[in-house]
């Protein structure tokens, strides 16, 4: 059981390090541009190549949970390391509820910036300021949960039922 336990929170921590990879990458290369030359840049996302990268987010956040939950359940007897990696999901759930509610209904706006010609240039400019600033901010949310579950790996992994 221990070994289980171990695996599960290795995959978990796997999975959560490429979410991080696609975050960090995307809002160093893909999000300064885009957002900053709107509603002209929208050829990024809307053109005939455009980025749609929204395949990954819905492959990865799938895999991601289900691996945290089942580390989760592995480790419902492991007092050392389950508040480590129930604080980590409830993160994981608050930024998917802001990520649902905010986050990509301004991406979808974003995306339609050049059929709302009433909005000017410069309010896009300062959505997308704002849009990367909370966004930064979520990411720091999320690398939080990874680190706690790295501190759930360093810690003892018996329980009293083995």
């Amino acid at each position: 059981m221990q070994q289980a336990r171990q695996i599960s929170l290795c995959i978990a921590i796997t999975c959560w390090g490429i979410l991080l990879g696609g975050i960090v990458y995307t809002h160093l290369v893909f999000f300064p541009p885009y957002l900053a030359h709107l509603p002209e840049s929208t050829q990024l996302v809307t053109g005939a190549f455009g980025l749609q990268d929204e395949n990954f987010w819905m492959r990865v956040h799938p895999v991601t949970i289900l691996a945290v939950l089942a580390a989760l359940l592995l480790h419902l007897k492991a007092r050392p390391r389950r508040p480590f990696i129930i604080t980590a999901f409830v993160i994981y759930v608050l930024v998917l509820v802001a990520t649902a509610v905010y986050f990509v209904p301004e991406l979808q706006a974003f995306a339609n910036s050049a059929a709302q010609p009433e909005v000017s240039a410069d309010e896009w400019l300062q959505r997308g300021q704002r849009w990367q600033q909370l966004s930064w901010l979520r990411g720091s949310f999320m690398l939080a949960g990874f680190i706690l579950l790295l501190i759930a790996l360093v810690k003892n992994n018996k329980s009293a039922a083995g």
